[in-house]
């Protein structure tokens, strides 16, 4: 329903002038999905500043049938953050919420508000010589609320886990209001369900994330990093086994970069620079880690380059020798997400696979796009270490860009029903929100899909929480 003028100022009497927002171009930057695909309205932005606040903010929701869209850094690709189109919707942002309520260094824990931004959560741990290892390309702006909403993965997925596997305790605000505390620094607790779990990765379907304890790990002291060009995907899931089996656990990043995505950067990145002297079809972004300073990686991945050229599955590399040239060997794929608006439309999907089928997956994807639209140029890149792949089509040089990105949702079926037919994920980091809801029953089981909903009925009987997304 609508909220009346009475409704709205008793939102606005709980969390005050600041944090009630309703004149449209206040309310903008909330509305828009950061690659435009999505535009709603609201009756109104709120913005409370404590758990108390959102609390209270969902009573009144759950009183009167209002619907709630909870929002954190904006930065989710899924539409999962915006509000529908009808205008009648409240938007709950948790910018406000941005404490770093305490440090545990003997618990190695950190607990903190949920809107605090990744980067704001890993210096602190940085300040107690701890490391916070979830690392994404929008860390200044994302907030740990939302990655623990959406289950974000990152760089690091491969050694550290996704985001679900970094939190200890959740303290979550319910459709009705009520607080639940489960901010526990436990890593062993076997009495019952594991609740917090039914959170993680829900996009705000079933409460309210407002506050985290995060798992904290000994601060590394020795990294090494490598580019190195290899000749196929299937020769850099082979180094993968090797590195890791030279490194014995040590390997934290293994992410797949194509020659399109070298050229995109570098041709629109001021400053980037191809590491290697001639080009490569593909590459692979290696970094190892140790919390010894004499930890003998170089000499680690110094033996993993070798023992891969000498197997073929290596043509080039160079080995970082600054922590300039480290940054320099990220940016090539840290841009390589933004880049991409430069070369014109880009159709995005967000998949994994099993690792052995890597190869296989993006050979059969890049085939059928580009059977369907001559010159369209796959863009295949990212956390191949986990089977998480980017794969991202790039509209043909010269296309209409309106007319790429109306092909969207058949491209989107045709590299899902690859995915599917490999037993894979057509959500593999970003979600499911409003752009794959409609398309998940076709991956997941009946059985699974009746699961999800009794949840969303049990915990959200009015359905006022983020109506329309994931189930």
């Amino acid at each position: 329903m609508k909220p009346t003028p009475e409704i709205l100022q008793r939102l606005k009497d709980v969390v005050g002038d600041k944090g009630f927002v309703v004149e449209e171009a206040d309310m903008a930057p909330y509305l828009v999905e950061r690659r435009e695909l999505y535009r709603g309205r609201a009756a109104a932005v709120v913005r409370p500043a404590s758990t108390a606040e959102v609390s209270a903010v969902m009573r009144i929701a759950h009183e009167t049938g209002v619907h709630v869209v909870p929002q954190g850094g904006n930065t989710g690709l899924v539409g999962g953050q915006i509000p529908d189109e009808s205008g009648e919707e409240i938007l709950l942002s948790l910018s406000r919420m941005n404490a770093v309520r305490g440090i545990d260094t003997q618990n190695n824990t950190l607990t903190v508000d949920a809107g605090v931004t990744l980067a704001a959560a890993q210096a602190a741990a940085r300040e107690a010589d701890r490391l916070f290892p979830l690392s994404l390309a929008s860390e200044g702006s994302c907030q740990i609320g939302g990655n623990l909403s959406t289950n974000a993965g990152g760089t690091q997925v491969l050694r550290y886990g996704n985001a679900r596997d970094l939190v200890l305790g959740l303290e979550v605000v319910m459709a009705n209001g009520d607080v639940w505390d489960g901010l526990t620094g436990l890593r062993k607790d076997n009495t019952g369900y594991d609740l917090k779990q039914i959170f993680l990765g829900s996009e705000g379907t079933l409460g309210i994330i407002t506050g985290a304890v995060l798992k904290l790990f000994p601060m590394p002291l020795s990294v090494e990093t490598a580019f190195a060009a290899v000749p196929s995907v299937e020769a850099a899931v082979k180094l993968l086994r090797v590195a890791d089996g030279l490194a014995g656990g040590q390997v934290s990043s293994f992410e797949l970069v194509p020659r399109i995505g070298v050229e995109f950067v570098t041709r629109h990145i001021e400053g980037a620079s191809d590491p290697l002297a001639e080009p490569y079809p593909w590459y692979v972004l290696i970094e190892m880690t140790a919390g010894m300073e004499d930890a003998r990686l170089a000499e680690t991945m110094e033996a993993a380059l070798a023992e891969g050229l000498d197997q073929g599955l290596v043509s080039d590399a160079a080995v970082a020798r600054s922590e300039a040239q480290r940054a320099d060997f990220w940016r090539l794929r840290e841009a390589l997400s933004d880049v991409q608006r430069a070369e014109g439309g880009s159709i995005k999907h967000d998949i994994s696979v099993p690792v052995s089928r890597m190869a296989d997956f993006i050979a059969q994807a890049s085939e059928a796009v580009t059977a369907r639209l001559p010159g369209v140029r796959p863009v295949p890149f990212g956390h191949i270490g986990d089977g998480n792949v980017h794969f991202n089509l790039s509209q043909p040089v010269g296309a209409d860009k309106a007319a790429f990105l109306a092909l969207w949702g058949e491209m989107n079926g045709i590299v899902h029903g690859i995915v599917r037919g490999m037993g894979g994920s057509i959500s593999a980091e970003h979600g499911v929100g409003r752009l794959k809801r409609d398309e998940i029953a076709a991956t997941k089981s009946p059985v699974e899909m009746a699961a999800m909903r009794a949840l969303k009925r049990a915990l959200d009987p009015k359905g006022i929480l983020n109506p329309g997304k994931v189930v």
